[in-house]
């Protein structure tokens, strides 16, 4: 038996790619996101769902909360899946960070560099990777959606296609993208990358 895991990125708000937003709190959807999660609970709408979990970050709860409602399931927070801690860079704009030598290391070493006071990309890897495997044992046949951060869904991804942390940058994760990847006791194969819902 397989289990299909539908990883999402949360929805657009109005500091993505200005700003390494990482676990503050207040970051919240504007308008566009809000359509695009409504797009998100449409297209999942279709798909033999059996549990929804979200990030615990706000971002992330109102992308969850419209495909919940949509497909009539509770929405269950899991920290394993929130953000990347990314310490004492968080809420820095991306300006600010590009004269930062740590943070050119970590954009090239994501395998063995530690953002100050944060966590490395190996351990956001192995706690979704965690989580990915404890639910497939509950739900064998049917499908878990798990709306989560850009960073790690691309440590999911590298980890399943048996890829380098190192190699993140290979592909891109959306707002408001849809991953898919099944997995069973023979391995895993991923189905869709980067399905970018538009409403």
């Amino acid at each position: 038996m397989t289990t299909t895991f539908f990883l999402v990125r949360h929805a657009a708000h109005d500091r993505v790619g200005t700003v390494l937003c990482g676990r503050i709190p207040g970051v919240h959807l504007g308008h566009p996101g809000r359509t695009q999660a409504q797009a998100l609970a449409d297209r999942l709408a279709r798909e033999n769902v059996a549990r929804i979990c979200t990030s615990p970050l706000e971002r992330a709860v109102e992308t969850a909360e419209p495909i919940a409602a949509r497909l009539g399931r509770p929405v269950a927070r899991l920290a394993d899946i929130t953000e990347i801690d990314f310490g004492a860079w968080s809420g820095k704009s991306f300006d600010s960070l590009a004269d930062d030598p740590l943070w050119s290391a970590w954009n090239s070493s994501r395998s063995t560099i530690r953002p100050p006071e944060g966590e490395t990309m190996l351990e956001a890897q192995a706690r979704i990777v965690h989580a990915m495997e404890e639910l497939r044992g509950f739900h064998e046949g049917r499908a878990v959606v798990l709306v989560s951060h850009s960073d790690v869904i691309k440590a999911a991804l590298l980890y399943y296609l048996g890829m380098p942390l190192d190699s993140y940058g290979r592909f891109e994760v959306s707002p408001a993208s849809i991953t898919t990847i099944v997995i069973g006791d023979w391995g895993s194969k991923v189905l869709h990358m980067n399905e970018v819902i538009a409403p």
